[in-house]
């Protein structure tokens, strides 16, 4: 079975002035669609690097990555911002919603970037609003919402255009206990119920153990880890 993301013999370096910093040693992975797969490791192992590879924000040094078949890595920055704006949904730790907009509004963004009506963003709206449980709070700007609302409304605005990839970036870091159950609960029935395939970069043991999978890195290099299911294939190279 042709995996949806490809990762193959990925390679990542900074240049800082004179300096080279590798962050990405030579990464291998597959994932299939309506996985759950945590990153794990260490502050500076590379997770967050490899999310935004996968996301298509940044670009490899060397290496391919591959979505549902084709090279994003060899898009150019017009492609890959319309690959991004069809394919991927972002969830962020701080949530990143503009506070002059209603919830609908912030759900609304990024459905202005495709061709759908007014009245199709509407209803993309009204139904992703309706599944994180705050299809009564479209009304609300963000100052008038807590924390775990903010965040299921930074999520509803992720799914609103039905992407193929969910990124998680730390989406519990900024929760309490509560909260952060509640919003790891939602993202499992986005996984289990609506087949959303999400790939999440966490430092909590307590919120990978909640994905399919466990990946761990360190200095740049992946050791294989897994929860429930066969395990996914990966690797690194020297």
């Amino acid at each position: 079975m042709t995996a949806l993301v490809e990762i193959d013999n990925v390679r990542k370096v900074y240049q800082r002035d004179k300096f080279q910093i590798p962050v990405l040693n030579g990464i291998t992975v597959s994932v299939q669609k309506g996985d759950f797969l945590a990153l794990m490791g260490p502050s500076g192992s590379g997770k967050t690097t490899l999310l935004n590879l996968i996301a298509g924000i940044d670009r490899p040094t060397s290496g391919s990555i591959s979505v549902e078949g084709r090279v994003i890595s060899n898009f150019n920055e017009s492609q890959l911002a319309r690959w991004r704006a069809d394919h991927v949904g972002f969830i962020f730790q701080l949530y990143n919603l503009i506070p002059v907009l209603s919830a609908a509004e912030n759900v609304e963004l990024p459905l202005l970037l495709t061709r759908l009506s007014k009245k199709e963003r509407r209803e993309h709206v009204e139904t992703a609003l309706s599944i994180v449980g705050l299809g009564d709070r479209m009304s609300h700007y963000p100052r008038q919402l807590s924390g775990g609302q903010e965040q299921r409304v930074a999520i509803a605005r992720a799914i609103a255009t039905d992407p193929t990839i969910l990124v998680a970036d730390e989406p519990t870091g900024d929760l309490d206990a509560k909260n952060a159950d509640e919003t790891l609960g939602l993202l499992e029935r986005l996984n289990r119920e609506f087949g959303k395939t999400i790939i999440m970069v966490t430092h909590d043991p307590k919120a990978a153990s909640r994905a399919q999978y466990i990946l761990h890195l360190d200095k740049g290099v992946l050791a294989e880890g897994s929860y429930g299911q066969e395990p996914l294939v990966v690797g690194a190279e020297a």
